[in-house]
């Protein structure tokens, strides 16, 4: 056979594949190749140029089969968002440990506040690791609770100004912190050994702020409604 007939023979072969693919298949590749991202409807429709009721049909069984799922993007609440079964939503899809099911859980956030709050008021002065320590120790909460998201409360405390942030003296209260190390107590009196506060630049909402990437001027999060730079723009 000559490589002209071998080269004809490939190629017919390719098309033949490409012929006996199945909606399923099309989009279930698809659908995969976007990772933990997922993808709209209505871009499957504009990328694979299949008609609606073929692309309905087609998700209805590869749900059926447990080969993806729907899963909420918090961006476009309105508008159907599949995801292969094996991977787990970005943040930027779920927006992040703070929502459940796309709703900010404002209970398990009003829950660690307390808690921290609590904790400081308790202990007089306290640092992040001492603070995550015993959330974990004293199981607060269901919820497996991270550094970041005990890292998170405490800002937000502070830009409540609930507690101030300030560096251990190592003297008095402080006995017990390595000098210079940043830790919280209650607002309102610094007690012994006096601990130096740190500026309010240093508590830069934004820096910290976890919905950093979603915020747009416009947006629904926004400089123009965010409740904590307009504190720290009249600190």
């Amino acid at each position: 056979m000559s490589r002209s007939q071998d080269t004809t023979s490939l190629k017919r072969k390719r098309e033949d594949a490409q012929q006996t693919k199945t909606p399923e298949s099309v989009l279930l590749s698809l659908i995969k190749s976007k990772g933990d991202m997922g993808i709209w409807k209505a871009d499957m429709k504009r990328e694979t140029n299949l008609p609606e009721p073929v692309v309905n049909k087609a998700l209805k069984i590869l749900q059926g089969r447990n080969l993806i799922k729907e899963v909420v993007n918090i961006k476009s609440k309105g508008r159907k968002h599949y995801m292969a079964m094996e991977f787990q939503p970005s943040n930027e899809v779920t927006g992040g440990s703070w929502y459940t099911d796309g709703k900010l859980d404002t209970n398990y956030i009003d829950v660690l506040k307390e808690s921290c709050l609590r904790i400081i008021k308790k202990l007089k002065v306290a640092t992040t690791e001492g603070i995550s320590e015993f959330i974990t120790r004293s199981r607060i909460t269901k919820n497996d609770c991270t550094r970041q998201q005990i890292e998170e409360i405490l800002n937000s405390l502070v830009l409540d100004n609930e507690i101030i942030e300030v560096k251990s003296t190592g003297l008095g209260e402080y006995h017990s912190i390595p000098i210079g190390t940043e830790c919280y107590r209650a607002a309102g009196g610094m007690g012994l050994g006096q601990g130096v506060r740190i500026g309010a630049m240093a508590s830069f909402p934004c820096g910290v702020c976890p919905r950093l990437n979603q915020c747009t001027p416009d947006g629904i999060i926004s400089p123009k409604t965010c409740v904590y730079y307009t504190t720290w723009l009249d600190f």
